[in-house]
């Protein structure tokens, strides 16, 4: 499917206080599990935090979509562009470089240090990989694939979709903030969350173009960003439980992100032939998220 159909896709849920009520319910939940973790599990704390600051960059992306529906195909791929080249630089320099310095620390050799880090990355790639088979989702500009996609509502198909995207990014959070300094993971948060504010304009907008009405786009596109913090806590948890994961969930926080890259980001922000604005998206995207590592780490 190249193009979505022009009618009105009525949404399970259409009322704004309801998704208002459900926003405040996570913010207070999210606020009442920091306060819990802080004293007990600081690193967790700060995963969780730089998960939230990523998933309120998503929902800010989506405010103006309340106001118009209005973007050009090549700034649209252009900050595809972007947010591919942030995750491309903290792949490579927060979290397989220090990947490969943790399993340096625990005694293994330059060899043995990057086939950790290289098998690890191979390993979180094979996994996005199988859950792309098997979640049924719909991309924006590709259509629907997994299986048996026919059973759902197209409402769930762009829910996992969003959720295969987001996973990998909140993940990188979580163990980035284990795998490096305070400084070093607030600087990877900080840049995933700069690409993360296109990137939820564009998902609100995608909705919108699929036939969603104006408020259920936004709303959803708010709500895809909670995805982040789970994932943050998540790889928090394991990469934290003992050191010897800790090359291992870096690579495997890389390889996921690297799956993304290729997969679906740099693909959809080629199909419609900007592939200039694309690619100069990339290149600044990267080369700020280097800066702030380096500067900042």
């Amino acid at each position: 499917m190249n193009t979505f159909s022009r009618h009105r896709v009525r949404p399970p849920v259409t009322s704004i206080s309801v998704w208002t009520l459900a926003v405040l319910v996570a913010c207070l939940g999210a606020h009442a599990l920091w306060a819990y973790l802080v004293p007990r599990a600081p690193h967790v704390a700060d995963a969780l935090a730089g998960g939230l600051l990523a998933a309120g960059a998503t929902a800010l992306g989506t405010v103006p979509v309340m106001f118009s529906q209005t973007l050009s195909d090549k700034v649209q791929d252009s900050m595809f562009g972007f947010g591919a080249g942030v995750m491309l630089a903290a792949s490579a320099f927060s979290l397989v470089a220090p990947g490969i310095a943790a399993a340096a620390q625990l005694g293994y050799g330059p060899w043995g240090a990057g086939g950790i880090v290289g098998v690890a990355v191979l390993l979180g790639g094979a996994v996005l990989l199988a859950m792309e088979r098997l979640l049924p989702h719909e991309h924006f500009i590709k259509g629907k694939e997994g299986i048996e996609v026919h059973r759902l509502r197209r409402t769930w198909l762009f829910v996992f979709a969003i959720a295969l995207h987001n996973l990998p990014e909140g993940l990188a959070i979580g163990v980035g903030y284990v795998g490096n300094d305070p400084v070093r993971g607030s600087a990877l948060a900080t840049g995933i969350a700069i690409q993360d504010v296109p990137e939820g304009l564009v998902v609100a907008l995608a909705l919108l173009a699929a036939g969603y009405r104006r408020s259920f786009a936004v709303a959803l596109g708010m709500l895809s960003g909670l995805v982040e913090p789970v994932g943050a806590v998540l790889g928090a948890l394991v990469v934290g439980w003992s050191a010897a994961l800790l090359p291992w969930g870096l690579g495997f926080a890389a390889g996921a992100m690297l799956f993304v890259i290729s997969h679906e980001i740099i693909p959809e922000s080629h199909r419609k032939g900007h592939e200039v604005y694309a690619t100069c998206g990339l290149m600044i995207g990267f080369v700020l998220m280097m800066l702030l590592d380096t500067a900042l780490g």
